[in-house]
């Protein structure tokens, strides 16, 4: 089944990555809970990044969350990212960056992200589990990215912050 994702996200690369075409794609797909259990990786004190596929066009990611986990505010380097909620429900939080000096970001969107929610592309977002259940959620970014930036509203920066990756296909690393 997952090959049946890497395959169609190869035929979409050829064209950029069309937007509605995949959101559309992805929004539709079916994961057996099986498949995707076999990819997650919890850890106690973060969420989980947990790498499915990755090639030079995109990368396929399941990322695990404990209650209480979240990622800061961060970007996405212009690239263009997705992400659905498999299982589980996550808060996500978007903004747009007002000014750089003074950091100044405007919150215009938060919305609870229950199972089957589809977010995308991303731009600058926050994603925290505030619920008591754990969550799963499904990340593809279309041109892979190893660094990304965090927007520190409390220190009034935006710093770059290394990306890596606690599992890598069902190995922990």
């Amino acid at each position: 089944m997952m090959n049946d994702l890497i395959n169609n996200l190869k035929k979409f690369a050829i064209d950029d990555f069309p937007i509605k075409t995949v959101s559309k794609f992805i929004s539709q797909y079916n994961f057996s809970a099986k498949e995707l259990d076999s990819y997650c990786f919890y850890k106690k004190n973060k969420y989980s990044r947990n790498l499915v596929h990755k090639e030079k066009d995109f990368e396929i990611l399941i990322v695990c969350w404990n209650p209480g986990q979240g990622a800061p505010i961060h970007g996405h380097e212009g690239e263009k990212c997705w992400m659905r909620v498999e299982s589980g429900a996550l808060q996500i939080c978007n903004y747009k960056l007002d000014r750089v000096n003074p950091l100044t970001l405007t919150m215009t969107d938060l919305t609870k992200g229950a199972a089957g929610y589809l977010d995308g592309p991303a731009e600058i977002h926050s994603v925290e589990n505030v619920y008591n259940e754990t969550a799963v959620s499904l990340h593809i970014y279309a041109k892979p990215f190893d660094k990304c930036d965090i927007y520190d509203l409390d220190a009034g920066i935006i710093r770059k912050t290394e990306l890596l990756y606690d599992s890598m296909n069902k190995k922990l690393c």
